[in-house]
């Protein structure tokens, strides 16, 4: 087998998995929307099928005010299903989802046919719009009473309950803005059906111009002379017989005779370089990051829907910090490079900075319990190392993490400058060893940091268990004063 035709084949599989699958971002919410939810006709169509099946009209009105204030998330759309996360009274959202049947292959046929054979069907759909002619046809496209089938993860067994109709109702807005996401719930995508119309048509096309072939150079029946039809040498006549540019060739090009030579545009002029106009300016960035959506529970997950939600958070705050720092670029300058504010950390520091932001409080709870155990589990660690590590790192960040297990001798001036401060401040007089100043016998104990700021730490009198307390001091007489203020 060539390999390269099986890559290739790979990768069209790819595609068209990939064109049969959309994801929506949640709608805008649409504050003080009283009116049809839906605009077009085929969307209002959609709700038609939607209500007229519906059990019970006041789940219909709840889901629609859930679609109005925005409590649908994002939408995906596959062959015969809709699905998304609804946000209820529960700080756990539900996962609604609707089942719509998809087209056979035969009804698919029928329905390329007909859309071949109306150019001006195909112009609508790549306007966006539905031509009311190709969804009333042989093959019914829009949903009718009992076509849709919702369901749902809340305890609500009502058909449809306030999140799947909610669902619906986004689902409508969609199909305003595109009816080609009708046809990917039928079973195609747009890319799909694009390519199948396109060859429907060339074959169309080529038919016909066979067709005209034949019936312009059948020859005459017998015993018919020159007339009408003919020529001056008794031939039939045909197109290529009238003068006209369709007889004309290119000079120097000789045409064969009986045809006539098309018009065009040569591939190199078709594909010069041409002046293109400028991008257009980038958006600016928003004031604040973005939330991600909250995760349903689930069983048999292989992931915590908790921890993948607090990572897509940290990974959209440092987004936006690095957005805010590039800033826009200068039209005559472009734009300058721009070094991330977020140095790279090895997986144990990092993994202790997502610690110490995801708990900002220095509480321990049965939460952060079980989250230090994990970690020490993952790392090889106690959970008193892992811990301590978060406080270090509430502290000072990398700087303070740095801190808690390394030393270092500071050259001459501020460190040094210290001890005679607190002197003079009558305070108790620390001793000094490599960037640490210490009284053993109050368990106190100030450290000095590359960033010229001091560190409190305290243990228990008389042992080594030292722990970062309180915030970092660019003062050593502030950061003691706060220490034997505890």
């Amino acid at each position: 087998m060539n390999p390269r035709r099986t890559s290739g084949r790979a990768a069209a599989d790819r595609l068209a998995r990939a064109d049969r699958s959309r994801t929506f971002p949640p709608l805008p919410v649409r504050p003080g929307a009283r009116g049809l939810f839906a605009e077009s006709w085929w969307g209002s169509a959609w709700l038609d099928a939607l209500e007229t099946a519906a059990l019970d009209s006041a789940r219909l009105a709840r889901g629609r005010t859930y679609a109005r204030d925005g409590h649908v998330d994002t939408i995906n759309v596959t062959p015969g299903r809709i699905v998304a996360t609804v946000r209820g009274s529960r700080p756990r959202p539900y996962s609604a989802d609707i089942r719509l049947r998809t087209l056979s292959d035969q009804e698919w046929d029928g329905l390329l046919d007909a859309i071949a054979a109306e150019p001006d069907q195909l112009t609508a759909l790549l306007a966006k719009k539905l031509p009311r002619a190709l969804a009333d046809g042989e093959t019914r496209l829009l949903p009718g009473p009992g076509d849709l089938v919702p369901r749902c993860s809340c305890p609500d067994h009502g058909r449809p309950c306030k999140h799947a109709a909610a669902l619906c109702f986004q689902v409508a807005r969609l199909l305003d803005a595109d009816p080609f996401v009708l046809l990917l719930m039928r079973g195609r995508g747009e890319r799909e059906l694009l390519d199948d119309l396109s060859r429907r048509n060339a074959a169309r096309t080529a038919h016909e111009a066979r067709a005209h072939t034949v019936a312009t150079t059948a020859p005459l029946p017998q015993g018919q002379g020159q007339g009408q039809g003919q020529g001056p040498e008794g031939r039939s006549a045909t197109p290529t017989d009238a003068p006209g540019p369709a007889a004309e060739t290119a000079p120097g090009a000789p045409a064969a005779p009986g045809t006539s030579t098309p018009h065009g545009v040569l591939a190199r002029v078709a594909l010069a370089d041409r002046p293109r106009p400028p991008l257009p300016p980038p958006l600016p960035a928003p004031p604040q990051p973005g939330r991600p959506p909250a995760l349903p529970d689930g069983d048999g997950l292989p992931f915590d829907p908790a921890t993948l939600e607090f990572l897509a958070a940290d990974a959209a705050v440092r987004a936006h910090v690095c957005v805010s720092a590039a800033g826009s670029p200068d039209p005559a300058v472009g734009r300058p490079p721009v070094h991330s504010p977020f140095p790279s950390l090895p997986p144990w520091e990092d993994a202790i900075r997502l610690t110490a932001t995801a708990h900002p409080t220095a509480g321990l709870t049965s939460t952060t319990r079980a989250l230090y155990r994990d970690l020490a589990a993952a790392t090889g660690r106690t959970t008193t190392d892992v811990a301590r590590a978060v406080a270090a790192w509430r502290q000072g960040g990398p700087e303070g993490l740095t801190l808690l297990d390394t030393t270092w001798n500071p050259p001459a001036g501020d460190f040094d400058r210290a001890r005679s401060a607190l002197l003079a401040a009558d305070l108790p007089s620390l001793r000094p060893r490599h960037n640490h100043l210490t009284d053993p016998e109050r368990g106190i104990q100030l450290r000095f940091g590359h960033d010229h700021r001091w560190y409190p730490y305290e243990s228990e009198p008389g042992t080594e268990d030292w722990w970062p307390t309180g915030p970092a001091d660019p003062d050593p007489v502030g950061a003691l004063s706060a220490l034997l203020a505890r």
